[in-house]
């Protein structure tokens, strides 16, 4: 068992594990899904094809920008979310690693 870990989840570790608490919810994973390649939703498109209130989509979309799921750009009024791929290929490859390493 490696101790070092049972009391502290080691600092490179902490940006893996907000990926994945902010995919843990199937709310949110449901939101990423709605993204094709390439595409920008802003919350009134993501909001008129799901079941969730605008106020709640707002918030699920702040803890993917806060993990660093999803990017946004604010364009006049409205802000643009797409998905950071380079975020959630690190995040998949540092997991991967560890597995491949250590398991």
């Amino acid at each position: 068992m490696a101790h070092s870990y049972t009391r502290s989840i080691p600092r490179a570790w902490s940006a893996v594990a907000k990926v994945f608490v902010a995919l843990g919810d199937t709310h949110r994973q449901r939101i990423l899904l709605m993204f094709e390649k390439g595409e920008r939703l802003n919350v009134s498109e993501i909001a008129a094809a799901s079941a969730l209130s605008r106020p709640a989509i707002s918030y699920h979309l702040k803890v993917l920008r806060e993990a660093g799921v999803l990017l946004s750009e604010k364009r006049g009024r409205e802000v643009y979310f797409w998905v950071n791929r380079a975020r959630l290929e690190s995040a998949l490859a540092a997991v991967a690693d560890y597995v491949r390493e250590n398991a």
